[in-house]
């Protein structure tokens, strides 16, 4: 089993890996091979183009790599369903949209294997603080299905 020097968490939109930052500077900073690494990722990331993947790169201390693609971000999902491209700068006073609360058992559900939760009320509340974290609220006297 090889040592791992270091681990590095990235957002990295799929088959569009590229040595500019933030990706270059991560990697070349402790003598990773960038292309090797845009390379790999792309390929196995080719059915994913342009959806934004959360990535952990293991480095060893030879440095080898090796990398674990997770699912899309909570905060990606919901953007992606209200159809919006950013969340809001005044989370508190300037809302941007609303989600179901069956909206947000789906995610929770999609998500619930990368989240560090054991059951789905923990994964739904981790949801819920990220929808108030972007300016989203939850649709009044909504109802899980």
């Amino acid at each position: 089993m090889k040592k791992i020097l270091k681990i590095i968490k990235l957002n990295i939109k799929g088959g569009l890996a590229n040595p500019s930052p933030p990706l270059g500077p991560s990697l070349g900073a402790i003598g990773v091979n960038i292309m090797d690494f845009c390379k790999n990722f792309n390929n196995r990331t080719k059915d994913k183009i342009n959806k934004l993947l959360s990535v952990n790169i293991f480095v060893y201390v030879d440095k080898t790599f090796d990398f674990k693609i997770k699912k899309q971000t909570v905060k990606y999902k919901i953007l992606k369903l209200l159809n919006i491209n950013k969340g809001s700068n005044e989370p508190n006073k300037k809302k941007i949209g609303e989600v179901t609360l069956n909206d947000i058992y789906k995610i929770a559900k999609y998500k619930m294997s990368d989240l560090n939760c054991f059951k789905i009320k923990s994964a739904v509340s981790m949801i819920i603080g990220t929808l108030k974290s972007i300016g989203v609220t939850i649709k009044k006297d909504d109802k899980i299905n």
